[in-house]
Protein backbone atom coordinates (compact mmCIF):
# COMPACT_ATOMS: atom_id res chain seq x y z
CA UNK A 1 0.00 0.00 0.00
CA UNK A 2 1.54 3.30 -1.10
CA UNK A 3 1.43 6.08 1.46
CA UNK A 4 -0.03 9.40 0.24
CA UNK A 5 2.25 12.31 -0.47
CA UNK A 6 2.76 14.50 2.59
CA UNK A 7 0.84 17.77 2.82
CA UNK A 8 3.13 20.75 2.59
CA UNK A 9 2.87 23.80 4.81
CA UNK A 10 0.03 26.28 4.41
CA UNK A 11 1.88 28.45 1.88
CA UNK A 12 2.42 25.46 -0.44
CA UNK A 13 -0.82 23.50 -0.10
CA UNK A 14 -3.24 23.96 -2.99
CA UNK A 15 -6.92 23.23 -2.57
CA UNK A 16 -8.17 20.74 -5.18
CA UNK A 17 -10.76 21.96 -7.64
CA UNK A 18 -14.32 20.66 -7.27
CA UNK A 19 -15.47 17.71 -9.34
CA UNK A 20 -18.20 17.63 -11.94
CA UNK A 21 -20.95 17.41 -9.35
CA UNK A 22 -19.62 20.52 -7.62
CA UNK A 23 -19.43 22.45 -10.89
CA UNK A 24 -23.00 21.46 -11.75
CA UNK A 25 -24.17 22.74 -8.37
CA UNK A 26 -22.31 26.03 -8.96
CA UNK A 27 -23.99 26.44 -12.34
CA UNK A 28 -27.41 25.75 -10.84
CA UNK A 29 -26.77 28.26 -8.04
CA UNK A 30 -25.72 30.91 -10.58
CA UNK A 31 -28.93 30.31 -12.54
CA UNK A 32 -31.02 30.66 -9.38
CA UNK A 33 -29.26 33.93 -8.52
CA UNK A 34 -29.86 35.19 -12.07
CA UNK A 35 -33.58 34.57 -11.74
CA UNK A 36 -33.58 36.22 -8.32
CA UNK A 37 -31.59 39.25 -9.49
CA UNK A 38 -33.81 39.73 -12.54
CA UNK A 39 -36.99 39.39 -10.49
CA UNK A 40 -35.70 41.82 -7.86
CA UNK A 41 -34.70 44.31 -10.54
CA UNK A 42 -38.16 44.18 -12.10
CA UNK A 43 -39.75 44.69 -8.68
CA UNK A 44 -37.49 47.72 -8.11
CA UNK A 45 -38.57 49.13 -11.50
CA UNK A 46 -42.20 48.57 -10.66
CA UNK A 47 -41.84 50.15 -7.21
CA UNK A 48 -40.11 53.18 -8.69
CA UNK A 49 -37.00 52.91 -6.52
CA UNK A 50 -34.88 54.33 -9.34
CA UNK A 51 -35.74 57.63 -10.98
CA UNK A 52 -34.09 56.82 -14.31
CA UNK A 53 -34.70 53.10 -14.65
CA UNK A 54 -32.81 51.47 -17.56
CA UNK A 55 -34.64 49.60 -20.32
CA UNK A 56 -35.62 45.97 -19.93
CA UNK A 57 -32.73 44.60 -21.99
CA UNK A 58 -30.25 46.45 -19.75
CA UNK A 59 -31.85 44.97 -16.62
CA UNK A 60 -31.60 41.47 -18.08
CA UNK A 61 -27.96 42.05 -19.08
CA UNK A 62 -27.09 43.37 -15.63
CA UNK A 63 -28.82 40.46 -13.86
CA UNK A 64 -26.89 37.98 -16.00
CA UNK A 65 -23.58 39.80 -15.47
CA UNK A 66 -23.94 39.94 -11.67
CA UNK A 67 -24.90 36.27 -11.25
CA UNK A 68 -23.84 33.92 -14.05
CA UNK A 69 -20.06 34.39 -13.54
CA UNK A 70 -20.51 32.73 -10.13
CA UNK A 71 -20.70 29.41 -11.98
CA UNK A 72 -16.89 29.66 -12.21
CA UNK A 73 -16.31 31.01 -8.69
CA UNK A 74 -14.37 27.90 -7.60
CA UNK A 75 -12.38 27.62 -10.84
CA UNK A 76 -11.26 31.23 -11.31
CA UNK A 77 -12.27 33.04 -8.10
CA UNK A 78 -9.99 36.05 -8.63
CA UNK A 79 -11.36 36.78 -12.11
CA UNK A 80 -14.95 36.33 -10.93
CA UNK A 81 -14.38 38.76 -8.03
CA UNK A 82 -12.99 41.42 -10.40
CA UNK A 83 -15.87 41.03 -12.86
CA UNK A 84 -18.59 41.13 -10.21
CA UNK A 85 -17.04 44.17 -8.50
CA UNK A 86 -17.05 46.08 -11.80
CA UNK A 87 -20.60 44.99 -12.58
CA UNK A 88 -21.76 45.93 -9.07
CA UNK A 89 -20.33 49.47 -9.33
CA UNK A 90 -21.67 49.91 -12.86
CA UNK A 91 -25.15 48.75 -11.89
CA UNK A 92 -25.24 51.04 -8.87
CA UNK A 93 -24.05 54.01 -10.94
CA UNK A 94 -26.63 53.40 -13.69
CA UNK A 95 -29.31 52.60 -11.10
CA UNK A 96 -29.85 49.19 -12.70
CA UNK A 97 -29.08 47.13 -9.62
CA UNK A 98 -31.37 45.59 -7.07
CA UNK A 99 -30.90 45.90 -3.31
CA UNK A 100 -30.55 42.21 -2.39
CA UNK A 101 -29.12 39.77 -4.92
CA UNK A 102 -26.31 42.05 -6.08
CA UNK A 103 -24.96 42.14 -2.53
CA UNK A 104 -25.31 38.35 -2.19
CA UNK A 105 -23.40 37.82 -5.43
CA UNK A 106 -20.59 40.18 -4.44
CA UNK A 107 -20.30 38.52 -1.01
CA UNK A 108 -20.00 35.08 -2.64
CA UNK A 109 -17.35 36.33 -5.07
CA UNK A 110 -15.13 37.77 -2.32
CA UNK A 111 -15.74 34.69 -0.17
CA UNK A 112 -14.65 32.41 -3.06
CA UNK A 113 -11.31 34.24 -3.36
CA UNK A 114 -10.48 33.30 0.24
CA UNK A 115 -11.97 29.81 0.14
CA UNK A 116 -10.77 28.60 -3.28
CA UNK A 117 -7.92 30.89 -4.37
CA UNK A 118 -4.77 28.95 -5.16
CA UNK A 119 -2.42 31.94 -5.05
CA UNK A 120 -2.90 33.12 -1.49
CA UNK A 121 -0.82 36.32 -1.71
CA UNK A 122 -2.63 37.38 -4.88
CA UNK A 123 -5.95 36.73 -3.17
CA UNK A 124 -5.01 38.87 -0.16
CA UNK A 125 -3.87 41.76 -2.37
CA UNK A 126 -6.91 41.52 -4.64
CA UNK A 127 -9.38 41.53 -1.76
CA UNK A 128 -7.57 44.46 -0.18
CA UNK A 129 -7.78 46.43 -3.42
CA UNK A 130 -11.49 45.61 -3.80
CA UNK A 131 -12.33 46.59 -0.22
CA UNK A 132 -10.37 49.84 -0.34
CA UNK A 133 -11.74 50.69 -3.77
CA UNK A 134 -15.33 49.97 -2.77
CA UNK A 135 -15.02 52.08 0.40
CA UNK A 136 -13.47 54.95 -1.55
CA UNK A 137 -16.23 54.71 -4.15
CA UNK A 138 -18.85 54.63 -1.39
CA UNK A 139 -17.46 57.76 0.30
CA UNK A 140 -17.24 59.53 -3.04
CA UNK A 141 -20.83 58.57 -3.81
CA UNK A 142 -21.97 59.92 -0.43
CA UNK A 143 -20.14 63.21 -1.03
CA UNK A 144 -21.54 63.58 -4.54
CA UNK A 145 -25.02 62.58 -3.46
CA UNK A 146 -24.99 65.17 -0.70
CA UNK A 147 -25.06 67.88 -3.39
CA UNK A 148 -28.01 66.34 -5.21
CA UNK A 149 -31.41 67.30 -3.82
CA UNK A 150 -33.60 64.41 -2.66
CA UNK A 151 -30.77 61.89 -3.28
CA UNK A 152 -30.06 61.36 0.44
CA UNK A 153 -32.21 61.66 3.60
CA UNK A 154 -32.59 65.13 5.11
CA UNK A 155 -29.12 65.84 6.48
CA UNK A 156 -29.45 69.61 6.73
CA UNK A 157 -30.92 69.70 10.23
CA UNK A 158 -28.74 70.55 13.17
CA UNK A 159 -26.85 67.77 14.95
CA UNK A 160 -28.68 66.36 17.94
CA UNK A 161 -25.54 64.63 19.22
CA UNK A 162 -21.81 65.13 19.10
CA UNK A 163 -21.56 64.50 15.31
CA UNK A 164 -23.45 65.90 12.36
CA UNK A 165 -26.21 63.94 10.53
CA UNK A 166 -24.01 63.76 7.42
CA UNK A 167 -21.11 62.18 9.32
CA UNK A 168 -23.51 59.76 11.04
CA UNK A 169 -24.95 58.72 7.67
CA UNK A 170 -21.45 58.21 6.24
CA UNK A 171 -20.35 56.17 9.26
CA UNK A 172 -23.40 53.91 9.00
CA UNK A 173 -22.57 53.14 5.38
CA UNK A 174 -18.85 52.63 6.06
CA UNK A 175 -19.41 50.35 9.06
CA UNK A 176 -22.04 48.33 7.20
CA UNK A 177 -19.71 47.76 4.29
CA UNK A 178 -16.76 46.99 6.57
CA UNK A 179 -18.82 44.27 8.24
CA UNK A 180 -19.96 43.03 4.83
CA UNK A 181 -16.48 42.78 3.32
CA UNK A 182 -14.87 41.68 6.58
CA UNK A 183 -17.34 38.82 6.89
CA UNK A 184 -16.71 37.66 3.33
CA UNK A 185 -12.94 37.86 3.91
CA UNK A 186 -13.01 36.06 7.27
CA UNK A 187 -15.37 33.24 6.31
CA UNK A 188 -13.51 32.64 3.04
CA UNK A 189 -10.18 32.21 4.85
CA UNK A 190 -11.87 30.00 7.48
CA UNK A 191 -13.26 27.74 4.76
CA UNK A 192 -9.79 27.41 3.23
CA UNK A 193 -8.22 26.53 6.58
CA UNK A 194 -10.96 24.00 7.29
CA UNK A 195 -10.41 22.35 3.90
CA UNK A 196 -6.69 22.12 4.56
CA UNK A 197 -7.29 20.64 8.01
CA UNK A 198 -9.63 18.03 6.53
CA UNK A 199 -7.06 17.14 3.89
CA UNK A 200 -4.35 16.78 6.54
CA UNK A 201 -6.65 14.64 8.69
CA UNK A 202 -7.52 12.40 5.74
CA UNK A 203 -3.83 12.01 4.93
CA UNK A 204 -2.96 11.14 8.51
CA UNK A 205 -5.82 8.65 8.61
CA UNK A 206 -4.56 7.01 5.42
CA UNK A 207 -1.00 6.92 6.78
CA UNK A 208 -2.18 5.37 10.05
CA UNK A 209 -4.19 2.76 8.14
CA UNK A 210 -1.16 1.91 5.99
CA UNK A 211 1.08 1.73 9.06
CA UNK A 212 -1.47 -0.46 10.82
CA UNK A 213 -1.52 -2.86 7.88
CA UNK A 214 2.28 -2.98 7.82
CA UNK A 215 2.41 -3.60 11.55
CA UNK A 216 -0.18 -6.35 11.30
CA UNK A 217 1.74 -7.99 8.46
CA UNK A 218 4.94 -7.79 10.48
CA UNK A 219 3.21 -9.25 13.53
CA UNK A 220 1.86 -12.15 11.48
CA UNK A 221 5.29 -12.77 9.95
CA UNK A 222 6.89 -12.77 13.41
CA UNK A 223 4.24 -15.14 14.72
CA UNK A 224 4.79 -17.48 11.77
CA UNK A 225 8.49 -17.44 12.52
CA UNK A 226 7.74 -18.44 16.12
CA UNK A 227 5.49 -21.23 14.86
CA UNK A 228 8.26 -22.39 12.55
CA UNK A 229 10.77 -22.43 15.41
CA UNK A 230 8.45 -24.51 17.55
CA UNK A 231 7.72 -26.79 14.62
CA UNK A 232 11.46 -27.39 14.55
CA UNK A 233 11.14 -28.86 18.05
CA UNK A 234 8.18 -31.06 17.09
CA UNK A 235 9.81 -32.40 13.94
CA UNK A 236 13.11 -32.96 15.73
CA UNK A 237 11.25 -34.98 18.39
CA UNK A 238 9.54 -37.21 15.84
CA UNK A 239 12.69 -37.75 13.80
CA UNK A 240 14.67 -38.70 16.89
CA UNK A 241 11.95 -41.14 17.96
CA UNK A 242 11.92 -42.68 14.48
CA UNK A 243 15.69 -42.99 14.50
CA UNK A 244 15.79 -44.71 17.91
CA UNK A 245 12.93 -47.10 17.07
CA UNK A 246 14.43 -47.94 13.67
CA UNK A 247 17.79 -48.77 15.24
CA UNK A 248 16.11 -50.96 17.87
CA UNK A 249 14.04 -52.77 15.24
CA UNK A 250 17.14 -53.44 13.15
CA UNK A 251 18.99 -54.94 16.10
CA UNK A 252 16.20 -57.26 17.29
CA UNK A 253 14.56 -58.11 13.99
CA UNK A 254 16.17 -61.55 13.79
CA UNK A 255 15.75 -62.74 17.38
CA UNK A 256 12.51 -60.96 18.45
CA UNK A 257 10.17 -60.25 15.54
CA UNK A 258 7.30 -59.17 17.84
CA UNK A 259 9.41 -56.47 19.51
CA UNK A 260 10.67 -55.37 16.11
CA UNK A 261 7.07 -55.11 14.88
CA UNK A 262 6.19 -52.95 17.90
CA UNK A 263 9.08 -50.64 17.08
CA UNK A 264 7.93 -50.40 13.49
CA UNK A 265 4.39 -49.56 14.65
CA UNK A 266 5.82 -46.76 16.78
CA UNK A 267 7.77 -45.51 13.78
CA UNK A 268 4.60 -45.53 11.66
CA UNK A 269 2.57 -43.67 14.29
CA UNK A 270 5.28 -41.07 14.78
CA UNK A 271 5.64 -40.57 11.03
CA UNK A 272 1.87 -40.11 10.62
CA UNK A 273 1.76 -37.58 13.42
CA UNK A 274 4.72 -35.64 12.02
CA UNK A 275 3.19 -35.54 8.55
CA UNK A 276 -0.14 -34.35 9.99
CA UNK A 277 1.51 -31.49 11.88
CA UNK A 278 3.59 -30.51 8.87
CA UNK A 279 0.46 -30.49 6.70
CA UNK A 280 -1.45 -28.34 9.18
CA UNK A 281 1.24 -25.65 9.17
CA UNK A 282 2.10 -25.69 5.47
CA UNK A 283 -0.69 -23.31 4.41
CA UNK A 284 0.24 -20.82 7.12
CA UNK A 285 3.99 -20.79 6.60
CA UNK A 286 3.97 -20.68 2.80
CA UNK A 287 2.10 -17.33 2.84
CA UNK A 288 4.70 -15.56 4.97
CA UNK A 289 7.47 -13.39 3.66
CA UNK A 290 10.99 -14.64 3.20
CA UNK A 291 12.50 -14.42 6.66
CA UNK A 292 15.67 -16.37 5.97
CA UNK A 293 16.74 -19.60 7.66
CA UNK A 294 14.83 -20.70 10.74
CA UNK A 295 17.00 -20.01 13.79
CA UNK A 296 17.78 -22.70 16.28
CA UNK A 297 15.27 -22.59 19.16
CA UNK A 298 16.69 -21.19 22.35
CA UNK A 299 14.08 -22.63 24.76
CA UNK A 300 12.42 -26.01 25.17
CA UNK A 301 8.93 -26.55 23.79
CA UNK A 302 6.13 -25.78 26.23
CA UNK A 303 2.91 -27.67 26.85
CA UNK A 304 -0.03 -28.24 29.17
CA UNK A 305 2.21 -29.15 32.07
CA UNK A 306 3.65 -25.62 32.01
CA UNK A 307 0.30 -23.83 32.36
CA UNK A 308 0.55 -24.00 36.16
CA UNK A 309 3.78 -21.97 36.02
CA UNK A 310 2.08 -19.33 33.86
CA UNK A 311 -0.82 -19.02 36.30
CA UNK A 312 1.54 -18.86 39.25
CA UNK A 313 3.57 -16.07 37.60
CA UNK A 314 0.37 -14.07 36.98
CA UNK A 315 -0.71 -14.57 40.59
CA UNK A 316 2.70 -13.45 41.81
CA UNK A 317 2.36 -10.24 39.75
CA UNK A 318 -0.55 -9.13 41.93
CA UNK A 319 -3.54 -10.40 39.92
CA UNK A 320 -5.28 -13.32 41.62
CA UNK A 321 -5.18 -16.25 39.19
CA UNK A 322 -6.45 -19.81 39.39
CA UNK A 323 -6.07 -22.90 37.20
CA UNK A 324 -8.87 -25.45 36.86
CA UNK A 325 -8.59 -28.69 34.88
CA UNK A 326 -11.90 -30.27 33.90
CA UNK A 327 -12.00 -33.81 32.57
CA UNK A 328 -9.31 -36.42 32.19
CA UNK A 329 -6.21 -35.16 30.35
CA UNK A 330 -5.65 -36.98 27.07
CA UNK A 331 -2.55 -37.64 25.06
CA UNK A 332 -2.04 -34.65 22.77
CA UNK A 333 0.22 -33.94 19.85
CA UNK A 334 3.24 -31.81 20.69
CA UNK A 335 1.95 -28.93 18.59
CA UNK A 336 -1.36 -28.92 20.47
CA UNK A 337 0.42 -28.37 23.77
CA UNK A 338 2.61 -25.61 22.35
CA UNK A 339 -0.41 -23.85 20.86
CA UNK A 340 -2.41 -24.06 24.09
CA UNK A 341 0.53 -22.75 26.10
CA UNK A 342 1.22 -19.77 23.78
CA UNK A 343 -2.44 -18.75 23.60
CA UNK A 344 -2.76 -18.86 27.39
CA UNK A 345 0.50 -16.96 27.71
CA UNK A 346 -0.70 -14.16 25.40
CA UNK A 347 -4.09 -13.98 27.11
CA UNK A 348 -2.52 -13.71 30.58
CA UNK A 349 -0.13 -11.04 29.30
CA UNK A 350 -3.13 -9.02 28.10
CA UNK A 351 -4.76 -9.45 31.51
CA UNK A 352 -1.72 -7.96 33.21
CA UNK A 353 -1.65 -5.09 30.71
CA UNK A 354 -5.32 -4.14 30.51
CA UNK A 355 -7.46 -5.70 33.24
CA UNK A 356 -6.24 -3.67 36.20
CA UNK A 357 -4.79 -4.60 39.57
CA UNK A 358 -8.18 -5.39 41.12
CA UNK A 359 -9.07 -7.98 38.47
CA UNK A 360 -9.05 -11.74 38.89
CA UNK A 361 -8.41 -14.31 36.18
CA UNK A 362 -9.51 -17.92 35.86
CA UNK A 363 -7.71 -20.33 33.50
CA UNK A 364 -9.68 -23.45 32.67
CA UNK A 365 -8.64 -26.48 30.63
CA UNK A 366 -11.52 -28.71 29.53
CA UNK A 367 -10.74 -32.14 28.12
CA UNK A 368 -12.98 -34.52 26.21
CA UNK A 369 -12.39 -37.34 23.75
CA UNK A 370 -12.14 -35.16 20.64
CA UNK A 371 -10.85 -31.76 21.70
CA UNK A 372 -9.32 -29.64 24.44
CA UNK A 373 -10.56 -26.18 25.34
CA UNK A 374 -8.35 -23.54 26.95
CA UNK A 375 -10.26 -20.61 28.44
CA UNK A 376 -8.83 -17.46 30.07
CA UNK A 377 -11.53 -15.27 31.65
CA UNK A 378 -10.90 -12.13 33.71
CA UNK A 379 -13.04 -9.64 35.61
CA UNK A 380 -11.22 -6.53 34.39
CA UNK A 381 -12.73 -3.51 32.62
CA UNK A 382 -11.74 -1.01 29.95
CA UNK A 383 -10.51 -3.53 27.42
CA UNK A 384 -12.21 -1.96 24.36
CA UNK A 385 -8.89 -0.90 22.87
CA UNK A 386 -7.89 -4.53 22.49
CA UNK A 387 -11.11 -5.82 21.01
CA UNK A 388 -11.95 -6.70 17.43
CA UNK A 389 -9.35 -7.07 14.73
CA UNK A 390 -7.09 -4.32 16.04
CA UNK A 391 -5.07 -6.31 18.61
CA UNK A 392 -1.81 -7.69 17.23
CA UNK A 393 -1.79 -10.35 19.95
CA UNK A 394 -5.19 -11.48 18.75
CA UNK A 395 -3.83 -11.92 15.23
CA UNK A 396 -1.07 -14.19 16.56
CA UNK A 397 -3.48 -16.27 18.65
CA UNK A 398 -5.80 -16.73 15.68
CA UNK A 399 -2.87 -17.84 13.52
CA UNK A 400 -1.83 -20.41 16.09
CA UNK A 401 -5.33 -21.79 16.58
CA UNK A 402 -5.96 -22.02 12.83
CA UNK A 403 -2.61 -23.76 12.31
CA UNK A 404 -3.78 -26.80 14.33
CA UNK A 405 -7.36 -26.76 12.98
CA UNK A 406 -8.81 -24.99 16.02
CA UNK A 407 -10.94 -21.91 16.62
CA UNK A 408 -10.53 -18.85 18.82
CA UNK A 409 -13.13 -16.68 20.52
CA UNK A 410 -12.18 -13.29 21.97
CA UNK A 411 -14.28 -10.44 23.32
CA UNK A 412 -15.94 -8.85 26.33
CA UNK A 413 -18.17 -10.94 28.57
CA UNK A 414 -21.78 -9.93 29.19
CA UNK A 415 -21.27 -9.82 32.95
CA UNK A 416 -18.03 -7.84 32.70
CA UNK A 417 -14.43 -8.67 31.98
CA UNK A 418 -12.86 -10.33 28.98
CA UNK A 419 -12.76 -13.84 27.57
CA UNK A 420 -10.30 -15.76 25.40
CA UNK A 421 -11.35 -19.30 24.51
CA UNK A 422 -9.38 -21.60 22.19
CA UNK A 423 -10.85 -24.92 21.05
CA UNK A 424 -8.24 -27.30 19.65
CA UNK A 425 -8.98 -30.75 18.18
CA UNK A 426 -6.89 -33.60 19.55
CA UNK A 427 -7.04 -35.58 16.32
CA UNK A 428 -6.84 -34.39 12.76
CA UNK A 429 -6.98 -36.20 9.45
CA UNK A 430 -3.39 -37.04 8.57
CA UNK A 431 -1.80 -37.93 5.29
CA UNK A 432 -0.93 -41.53 4.67
CA UNK A 433 2.72 -42.44 4.80
CA UNK A 434 3.82 -43.65 1.36
CA UNK A 435 4.66 -47.31 1.17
Amino acid sequence: MTAPAPIADETEWVRPRPGRDGLRRDALLALVLFLGAFGSTMLSRTAGLHEDAPPLWAAITWAAAISLPLAARRIAPELVAIVLTAVFVTGATLQANDLLFSNIALFMAIYAVGAWGRRRLLGQVLRGVIVVGMLAWLLWDVVVSSNIPDRLPDLSREASGFISPFVAYALINVLTNLLFFGGAWYFGDSAYRSARSRAALEQRTAELAAERERTRAQAVAIERLRIARELHDVVAHHVSVIGVQAGAARRILGRDPDAAAASLEAIEASAREAIGELHSLLGTLRQGTDTGPIPTPDAPARGFEDLADLVQATDASGIRATLTVIGEPREARGLVGITAYRIAQEALTNVRKHAGAAATVDVRVRWDDERVEVEVADTGAGRSAATGRGGLGHAGMRERAAAVGGTLEVGPRHRGGYLVRATIPLRRATAEVPA
